[in-house]
């Protein structure tokens, strides 16, 4: 989840509702620099090749649907098996009915907009951090407010964890450790750190094993509002440098219904069946040109137009998410903003699901 519009924080970053029903209620994500708007704002490697840019800048784009590139620091741990449905190629999937229903309620004047970057914005890092640590991390105690939904601690964070937003961020303070030596995905949603690290207090957190396919129980949350993990739907700058994202990557939408399909475990909305419901699946229309983009932003193109978004959060329209670097370019990344919601299409992926508390994904279904 992520903070209000320009900087400024939402006024409710928890979570109502049962025990089987607790909705998290983000506020609206901050764009980057004076330039940013401000706008509530395939299926194998024959069509991934199709998307090819010219020679002098062709792509390695490598097969699709091999499983998410590991970690910069964590090389033996990929994010979850090949087969998961992060990693799943979607552009052959058809076109869901109620997909024009659904953009309309998402926005399609809104332009994409990454809610990553480099540096601060209105003085915090932006883009959600990781922190890549060894199997040897010490764990400490995690207390949270919604334990009903959260796997209980201890977690193995280090005191000087990367927090979304910095550590004085007033917004969804969102943290991810990774355990390389278990390759276990912790992940935590508003994170304070307690006695100078050595115990976390968080509203709610769930441990993903990255060697597994199971989802969390039916109706819980996460650190994210969809009960998925938020790692494997981020935009890395070392994916991009080497030319490929294969995977779906995570998007925030203004309003959702109050229910959720595969994959999501869990619902943040209102009654609305015009509004998309959490775990939806979309991608860019394979009609849409992209060669006229500078190469950073065709590697997130093309990954949008093979591997899709998954709706995980309620925010702003198309609002992407991404880890913070160095790499990024900001003028080079606001530059998608040319591409606006008329540009995406709804994908039914209902026929990819082999089992209901499974993320795995079988196109053979299909």
């Amino acid at each position: 989840m992520t903070g209000t519009n320009h900087g400024t924080t939402g006024t409710d970053h928890g979570m109502t509702g049962t025990d089987h029903g607790m909705k998290q209620l983000s506020g609206y994500a901050r764009p980057f620099g004076p330039r940013a708007r401000s706008g509530r704002a395939a299926a194998a490697c024959a069509a991934v090749m199709a998307l090819a840019l010219p020679p002098v800048l062709t792509l390695a784009l490598g097969p699709a649907g091999a499983g998410a590139a590991p970690l910069p620091g964590a090389p033996g741990c990929h994010l979850f098996p090949p087969d998961n449905v992060w990693n799943t190629p979607v552009a052959n999937l058809p076109v869901d009915q109620a997909s024009a229903r659904y953009i309309d309620a998402i926005g399609p004047g809104a332009s994409l907009h990454p809610d990553f970057g480099k540096g601060d914005w209105d003085g915090e890092p932006m883009g959600i951090p990781y922190t890549v640590v060894p199997g040897t991390q010490p764990k400490v105690p995690v207390h949270f407010m919604y334990a009903s939904q959260s796997n209980p601690g201890p977690y193995p964070i280090p005191p000087d964890a990367g927090i979304e937003g910095g550590p004085t961020s007033t917004g969804d303070r969102h943290v991810i450790v990774v355990d390389t030596g278990n390759c276990t995905d912790y992940e935590m949603w508003s994170s304070y750190p307690q006695h100078a690290g050595a115990s976390w207090q968080a509203g709610s957190g769930a441990v993903f094993p990255l060697n597994s396919e199971k989802l969390r129980p039916a109706s819980w949350t996460s650190a994210d509002a969809a009960g998925l993990p938020i790692l494997p739907g981020l935009v890395r700058a070392d994916e991009v440098k080497a030319g490929l994202i294969d995977h779906a990557i995570r998007v925030t939408v203004p309003c959702t219904d109050n229910r959720y399909i595969w994959p999501a475990r869990h619902e943040a909305g209102r009654a609305d069946p015009d509004c998309p419901p959490m775990g939806l699946r979309l991608r860019l229309k394979a009609s849409v040109s992209v060669s006229q983009f500078p190469r950073m932003d065709r590697v997130i193109l093309r990954a949008l137009k093979t591997y899709g978004m998954i709706v995980a959060d309620n925010g702003s329209p198309w609002y992407i998410t991404g880890a913070g670097s160095s790499y990024w370019d900001n003028d080079t990344l606001h530059e998608l903003g040319e591409i606006t919601g008329r540009d995406f299409q709804v994908v039914d992926e209902s026929c990819l699901e082999v089992s209901p508390n499974s993320a795995q994904a079988d196109p053979a279904h299909c």
